[in-house]
């Protein structure tokens, strides 16, 4: 019997604990860094298969599955186990039992996934050359992101991986289906935290104060230069601001105002450059019509980039397991994710796994109370990652 047959055989015989495992996770959500029953599970899981679990980054998992000779090579397999803050509806049987905690982002999925594909990859030991090294990770949704942890409490040594791989749902694929992307995927993300002060007073009277919501207009406006005229137009980038507070009234102007945004592209090098830009820029117009600012940067995930020689063989393996009709090509997205920290380490890539149903009205994006995905997925993405882990592994 071929390999391939072996793993669909192994998770079909699977498929009913699959679903059984992705909604004991999906009813019982813990959020960032709070994963304690959410890793106890995993490690009962792992322990009941012969394995040795052991914890990393506070409430992360790693675990070792050795074939022949295994040290020979490593690949490294990466689910995420927190939840986000949102409040699910509630018409599932298997819905969230803990009120504004949800599995918005299919994380009860790639752990769902990475254990079923564990499972696959134990039963077949014998049948590879090298170590899987299994990485349930923590606190993918909350700076500074759990893969930060993993990687300085040694997550990516001894040993270290020759490649690390990482699967998230997506629901704008088909269920059946995956996508794959070489090169830049995902963006970076920094937090622009600004308050621009001026002086309040009445909104009859303008010329006794210095009005610090139509400065910080003026500055909204201005930064934008920054993407649109100091950019390389090749590098995608995006400048957003979401929050702006004013608290005056119809006739009361404010002495401050309290703006959040969001920075997002795809090059280190500029990434560090526009920051810069932005804060000189900001608070220079802003001194410049009388008030004065603050302009706070919270650095978050680096942008994610696909090493391309892995990616082109992974999508290869992927089409030998799925037939290529299956697997479809990725676009770039602004999104970030901090497996994008293990892509500036080691050889990476992330690929996306289809949970869409538009029969079964299965259509809601990530991060939305009505996310919800198609379970026939389960056993693919299971599969699949126990596939490319092995593929990569064969003598």
């Amino acid at each position: 019997m071929d390999l391939a047959r072996q793993i669909k055989e192994l998770v079909a015989r699977q498929a009913d604990e699959l679903v059984a495992i992705r909604r004991h996770l999906h009813a019982h959500p813990e959020l960032s860094f709070e994963e304690h029953e959410t890793a106890e599970f995993v490690k009962s899981r792992l322990t009941e298969w012969g394995l040795a679990p052991k914890p990393i980054a506070g409430t992360g998992v790693v675990a070792l599955i050795e074939g022949q000779h295994p040290e020979k090579k490593t690949v490294a397999l990466r689910a995420d186990l927190d939840a986000l803050p949102i409040q699910e509806v509630d018409d599932r049987s298997y819905r969230s039992t803990r009120p504004g905690v949800m599995h918005a982002c299919g994380h009860d999925v790639h752990t769902t996934s990475l254990l079923g594909a564990a499972y696959v990859l134990n039963q077949l030991r014998d049948q590879f050359e090298g170590t899987v090294k299994l990485i349930f990770q923590p606190g993918e949704e909350k700076a500074p992101g759990g893969a930060t942890l993993v990687i300085k409490e040694g997550g990516l040594e001894s040993p270290r991986p020759n490649a690390i791989v990482g699967q998230h749902v997506m629901p704008l694929i088909e269920a059946g289906k995956v996508g794959f992307r070489s090169g830049m995927y995902m963006a970076s993300a920094d937090e622009l935290y600004v308050t621009v002060k001026g002086k309040g007073g009445h909104g009859a009277m303008p010329e006794m104060n210095i009005d610090p919501i139509l400065i910080a207009s003026h500055m909204v406006v201005a930064l934008q230069q920054i993407v649109s005229r100091n950019a390389n137009p090749k590098i995608p980038s995006v400048l957003s601001f979401g929050r702006f507070i004013a608290e005056g009234a119809t006739n009361v102007i404010p002495n401050q105002v309290y703006l959040e945004g969001t920075f997002r592209t795809m090059d280190e090098a500029w990434r560090k450059d526009a920051l810069q830009r932005m804060k000189k820029m900001a608070e220079g117009l802003v001194e410049s019509m009388g008030g004065t600012c603050e302009f706070n940067i919270v650095e978050g995930y680096p942008f994610l980039k696909n090493d391309p020689d892995l990616a082109q063989t992974l999508r290869g393996y992927a089409e030998e397991y799925l037939g290529a009709e299956n697997v479809v090509d990725l676009d770039m997205w602004m999104a970030a994710e901090d497996f994008a920290y293990y892509t500036h380490h080691v050889p990476a890539c992330f690929y996306r796994l289809g949970t869409r149903n538009e029969a079964r009205q299965i259509t809601s994006s990530v991060h939305t109370p009505t996310f919800d995905i198609d379970e026939s997925a389960l056993p693919i993405g299971a599969g699949l990652m126990a596939w490319l882990a092995i593929r990569q592994l064969q003598p």
